[in-house]
């Protein structure tokens, strides 16, 4: 998601392949040995198979929205804001809502949850003081952490929705209801080799 959020924003015209995960397209195991979603291959060979790299990628090539201020202007915030959410908090998110995938009984879910509510405290707090994680303005930041943040939510709504985050309820149901999400959310036919580039974006 924050991927297609990045490339949309750019205005960089890329194909979009959908990818069915257990019965995965021989092209796309020959360009990523990681084999799991996303890939970007640009047009030189180079594959790019990192969420965030990909957004680094396209808001190079062109932010029209300045979403990428906020790395330079607050760069050690973001760095370090950018490797928790992408580390600890990216692993305890999987484990919570993916418990089976690991193995976990639900209470060790559980235990994994409450580790992850410690940084959406902390997202909550910098809320308080401005409207986005990146300043006045939707930035690089919000971009990154948003689509996670959801994905913690949909784990289950009934115990989100009763957390003690004005502030990042607000922002996350804004998010959730907003024309940017709906763009990207576009349902794709799983790709084959007989549907050529794939859809263009």
């Amino acid at each position: 998601m924050r991927t297609r959020l990045a490339i949309k924003a750019s205005g960089v015209n890329v194909y979009l392949r959908e990818i069915l995960l257990r019965a995965k397209p021989a092209e796309f195991i020959r360009d990523s040995a990681k084999a799991t979603v996303p890939v970007l291959k640009l047009s030189s060979g180079e594959v790019l198979e990192e969420s965030i790299d990909i957004m680094h990628w396209a808001l190079a090539q062109n932010d029209p929205n300045n979403w990428r201020d906020v790395l330079d202007t607050r760069n050690e915030y973001s760095t370090l804001f950018l490797d928790e959410l992408d580390g600890t908090f990216k692993k305890n998110l999987d484990r919570y809502k993916y418990a089976s995938r690991y193995g976990l009984e639900s209470e060790d879910a559980l235990a994994f949850r409450d580790e992850g509510v410690k940084f959406l405290n902390k997202i909550n707090d910098s809320l308080g003081s401005n409207p986005y994680l990146s300043g006045k303005q939707q930035g690089f930041l919000d971009v990154a952490s948003l689509p996670f943040v959801r994905q913690f939510r949909i784990a289950n709504p009934t115990w989100f929705d009763r957390q003690n985050w004005p502030h990042l309820h607000h922002w996350l149901q804004a998010f959730i209801t907003s024309n940017q999400l709906s763009i990207i959310m576009q349902k794709l036919k799983p790709w084959d080799a007989n549907q050529g580039h794939g859809i263009l974006f």
